[in-house]
């Protein structure tokens, strides 16, 4: 027993599961704007965090991001020879992480059989798996106290904390953080909770008699680690035959019964 726990790093685990209140989480988000980044900017800077190399080639400049050579498992998923094709394809996540609009896009690889369209898109999975879990990487969620059960229930879609606070609050602080100058990118605080937390906080805030800070009593912030084994942030979708696809599978099975509880937005 020794030998296991001897590998077993203790601290890395309570940073990986640190929960808080939405006070705490606020502050980290003040010291730390980086932590809201969207996900076409986390994975710019996760390519990015490994380096690239410049070279001359037909009197072109090249870009080669090392991330490509796989050096997660030691070039066991290693691109050669796409040099051209990755930067446009980096250029292009560029460009979605600043807002130019290729983020309202799909992105489709497109190429023939053998030119490492699925090892690119593992590698990308890997990498997002490996970057959320460094201190650069990291990313939060939040969650329900269960009155019944006494356990907090994730939000079904992972959102955003800071989509919790009032108007008026979020431009105070998008004001302080951009007044601050940490982040790298334009900080915003864009769209609401989804229906079932919002229903959630309606009924909560009814319960209070319009109470904020008794609402947010019940919220807990932990942080969240991508995994695409336990479909956490990164999920895969494996076609089939036409005649046995199923379109839910992209789109989620709609529970009819909780239109009438949640409206008609979506389906939580």
């Amino acid at each position: 027993m020794q030998m296991v726990t001897k590998t077993i790093d203790t601290g890395a685990y309570k940073q990986l599961h640190w929960h808080g209140t939405l006070a705490e989480y606020i502050d980290r988000v003040i010291e730390n704007p980086d932590i809201c980044r969207n996900a076409f900017q986390r994975l710019y800077d996760m390519i990015l965090s490994y380096g690239t190399v410049e070279y001359i080639e037909h009197k072109e400049k090249i870009i080669h991001y090392n991330f490509f050579d796989d050096p997660i498992s030691n070039g066991r998923d290693a691109v050669f020879g796409l040099d051209k094709s990755l930067m446009r394809f980096v250029h292009n996540m560029k460009s979605a992480a600043k807002g130019y609009g290729t983020e309202r896009r799909i992105l489709l690889l497109h190429g023939p059989v053998g030119s490492a369209k699925s090892t690119i898109v593992r590698l990308l999975k890997k990498g997002l798996e490996v970057y959320s879990k460094t201190p650069e990487g990291a990313l939060y969620t939040f969650g329900w106290l269960d009155e019944k059960t006494k356990e907090h229930v994730d939000c079904p879609m992972h959102e955003e904390a800071l989509k919790l606070l009032p108007p008026e609050s979020r431009d105070r602080i998008i004001t302080e953080i951009t007044s601050s100058q940490k982040s790298r990118y334009p900080f915003t605080i864009d769209g609401d909770i989804c229906p079932s937390c919002r229903w959630t906080y309606r009924e909560l805030l009814d319960r209070y008699e319009g109470n904020w800070n008794k609402v947010m009593e019940h919220i807990r912030v932990r942080r969240m680690v991508l995994s695409e084994k336990d479909r956490v942030g990164i999920g895969t979708f494996q076609p089939k035959d036409e005649k046995n696809q199923d379109s839910t599978e992209l789109t989620g099975d709609i529970n009819y019964r909780k239109i009438a509880e949640y409206g008609s937005d979506s389906d939580p």
